[in-house]
């Protein structure tokens, strides 16, 4: 395996299970070391166990993204115990009701959704970006996905927090691009994970029936994407979203 990440601090939220669990994952096995953080205390502290059993190096955390106090002295912990942080990836998310018209949507389960998916993005971005422009450089990527390019039926907060996510990373891009701090983010259509385990079948029929290849993503090719855009060798791109769509994307 290549050791893109020697010597690097990646701090990936939402690692406790699924996409965030296979970037950790991935990047500790590139030379990395990671900090994983996630709402999940069991599980990101299991996913710790299991990267240092594999021989890399790791610390957990666990938080609500959406509460802008801790998350600030989250990251101010990272920072004393290993001076910098290079990458920052976030894959947290919720997915709220699905195959639910709007009619019949709560404002809270809306307001939920925004609160986990595109509040909590922008504290953590927030947060992050003093630390890597005292480094000079920096890396940032959140998960995004194509209903937030493409929208959802059934799926309202869902679609609206992605695609409010994809203006944030687009603003970033722009806002940062002189500072040697990429931001950009990925659009996946359905991949298989725990995310989508309580996703209505009828909603997972319709996503699978829009994907041209007729299948699932994997949360590892998932991971591969990540890594390279979260690497040195993604220099001349930012503000920018990348599709892993399985040709589902139009645009």
């Amino acid at each position: 395996m290549i050791s893109r990440f020697k010597d690097q601090v990646a701090v990936v939220f939402g690692a406790g299970r699924g996409i965030g669990e296979a970037i950790a994952f991935r990047l500790s096995n590139e030379g990395a070391k990671v900090v994983i953080i996630d709402i999940l205390e069991i599980e990101v502290n299991l996913v710790k166990r299991k990267i240092i059993e594999s021989g890399g190096d790791a610390e957990a955390h666990h938080l609500d993204i959406s509460d802008e106090k801790i998350v600030n002295q989250c990251i101010d912990q990272i920072v004393k115990l290993n001076s910098k942080i290079d990458v920052l990836i976030n894959s947290a998310g919720i997915v709220g009701p699905t195959n639910c018209e709007i009619e019949n949507y709560e404002l809270k389960d809306f307001l939920d959704v925004l609160n986990v998916n595109l509040v909590g993005a922008f504290n953590i971005s927030k947060a992050v970006i003093p630390v890597m422009k005292k480094n000079n450089y920096g890396r940032i990527l959140h998960i995004s996905s194509i209903a937030g390019k493409e929208g959802n039926p059934g799926m309202i907060g869902y679609s609206s927090s992605k695609a409010a996510l994809i203006g944030m990373v687009k603003s970033l891009g722009k806002e940062l691009a002189q500072t040697n701090i990429t931001v950009n983010g990925i659009a996946p259509a359905l991949i298989s994970s725990e995310m989508n385990r309580d996703t209505d079948p009828k909603m997972l029929e319709y996503m699978v029936e829009k994907i041209p290849m007729k299948r699932l993503g994997s949360v590892d090719e998932v991971a591969s994407l990540c890594a390279w855009i979260s690497s040195k060798e993604a220099s001349f791109n930012t503000g920018t979203i990348f599709d892993i769509s399985g040709g589902r994307a139009t645009y």
